[in-house]
């Protein structure tokens, strides 16, 4: 095959033949098996990488045909043999690429790709919060729940995720500063190899804190809506705005990996150029992230403040151009799906297969990175992530409130392979609207606004430009 390492079709039909053919997946299996929590592969990785590890004789020949297959890899791709060794030393990236190697094991090659078990866990750790915002996906409030998991019932599911091979854990709320064991759950996963962030509203990073939680989380997503006025009435408590921008200072300072995160309404949307701007100058995180409003739960009242697609569309654009600015000092990316397509219209920019990646990796990959996209696929509620409830509830998404499972009860990756709800999610070509979509495989629409707006996981996200007349009929 004639291959060109920018040529997204060639490499995803090279992808294709290599890894989804019957033979191969009965290899990947055989270099998946896991034995006490580890897999033969994440062995071959490590020797490949340089580390110290004892091989029998099966994983020693497995060890020669994986390394053939990445030295092969690294000329097709253009990747530095030195470079792939040193992110092969890290354990998330080797976690990651053994989860996705299973998952082709299991499920085939797909486009998008369903990982071997979720990419990410979003844990809501706790319910009880000390803000009242407008938009609560969980209805937070000043309680906890009862029957909330005690510490050590958490330490089992941690023990769990990492057996089944989750690469990252993201914990979020309620405000998860607020339950008295945070810190020794997360230092606890920290300590299993996981890659450990905390979602909180800020107003509670003290210095002291801000130091403890370096010790414990890799990331820390603060949210904060817009200027003063408007954070403080979104948020429904007068004055938090400067504590939660004293808690993103107090991060940075810490040097933590901090990002801004922005929940878009009509409330904001007139002010963000600025207030980008502001973020960039004055409290100088590592990134922001914009999140797409979703109508749930508390939300649901709010649904009038959704931006228009013809918004929506015009932010993204904006928030594309920042990305690309050298002189944009922080990555800028959003959780909604439609980034992606942005991305791919912009010619002379890489492509964006996800918002879990940096300015940095983009422009590195530059020319490569669309042929990640149709695998990464834009929305992964169900396919590369899920969400567990603070009573050991999951769902496919925070935003997506169906119960498919206890943790109490059933193991996760039982409920990740046999769920007949995460199937449809699966299901691309059976989504109005946006299943019809030449981008459906690099977007696919958001989920939880599909299912917010018409209670239909396979429905249409209605904020995407491409699908105005859904929009117009929710007028």
């Amino acid at each position: 095959m004639n291959l060109r390492a920018d040529d997204p079709e060639s490499v995803a039909r090279l992808v294709e033949s290599w890894l989804g053919s019957k033979p191969s997946r009965v290899f990947l299996k055989f270099l998946t098996r896991r034995k006490a929590g580890k897999s033969r592969l994440e062995l071959c990785l490590k020797k490949y990488a340089g580390m110290r590890v004892k091989l029998d004789f099966w994983d020693e020949l497995a060890y020669k045909l994986v390394s053939a297959i990445l030295n092969r890899a690294l000329e097709i791709f253009q990747v530095e043999k030195r470079d792939l060794k040193k992110a092969l030393r890290g354990t998330y990236f080797r976690r990651a690429l053994v989860n996705v190697l299973e998952g082709i094991a299991e499920f085939g090659v797909s486009r998008p790709q369903t990982t071997a078990a979720p990419f990410l866990i979003v844990w809501d750790f706790t319910k009880r919060c000390n803000l009242k915002c407008k938009h609560c996906y969980q209805d937070s409030g000043p309680e906890a729940l009862k029957d909330e998991l005690t510490t050590r019932e958490a330490k089992r599911v941690i023990d769990e995720l990492a057996e089944t091979g989750v690469v990252a854990l993201a914990f979020s709320g309620g405000e998860p500063l607020l339950r008295p064991d945070f810190f020794e759950i997360a230092e606890y996963a920290k300590r299993k190899g996981f890659y450990v962030s905390i979602a909180t509203n800020g107003t509670l990073i003290t210095p002291k804190v801000a130091r403890r939680l370096k010790r414990v989380v890799d990331y820390a997503e603060i949210s904060l809506d817009g200027f003063e006025k408007t954070h403080d009435e979104f948020r429904g408590i007068p004055g938090v705005w400067k504590r939660t921008c004293e808690g993103i200072r107090n991060c940075v300072r810490a040097g933590i990996d901090t990002c801004v995160a922005v929940t878009v309404t009509k409330w904001n949307y007139r002010e963000l150029p600025a207030f980008i701007d502001w973020v960039g100058k004055e409290l100088k995180p590592n990134r922001m992230i914009f999140f797409n409003f979703v109508p749930t739960r508390r939300g649901k009242d709010i649904a009038k403040q959704d931006i228009s697609p013809q918004q929506r569309e015009k932010l993204l654009k904006l928030l594309y151009q920042k990305l690309l600015d050298p002189a944009c000092p922080m990555d800028i990316f959003s959780t909604a799906p439609q980034y992606s397509r942005i991305a791919m219209e912009f010619a002379e920019g890489p492509a964006v297969a996800t918002h879990f990646t940096n300015k940095a990796a983009l422009q590195a990959l530059r020319g490569r990175t669309k042929a990640l996209t149709e695998f990464i696929g834009g929305c992964g509620a169900g396919r590369l992530y899920t969400a567990l409830e603070p009573n050991g509830d999951i769902y496919p998404c925070v935003f997506i409130p169906i119960k498919i499972g206890n943790i109490r009860q059933e193991r996760l990756k039982d409920v990740w392979k046999k769920s007949p709800i995460l199937k449809k999610l699966r299901d691309r070509e059976s989504f109005k609207g946006c299943g019809s979509c030449k981008y459906r495989n690099i977007c696919g629409g958001c989920r939880a606004r599909a299912y917010g707006y018409f209670g239909d996981l396979q429905g249409p996200d209605p904020g995407c430009i491409i699908n105005l007349k859904y929009w117009r009929k929710l007028k």
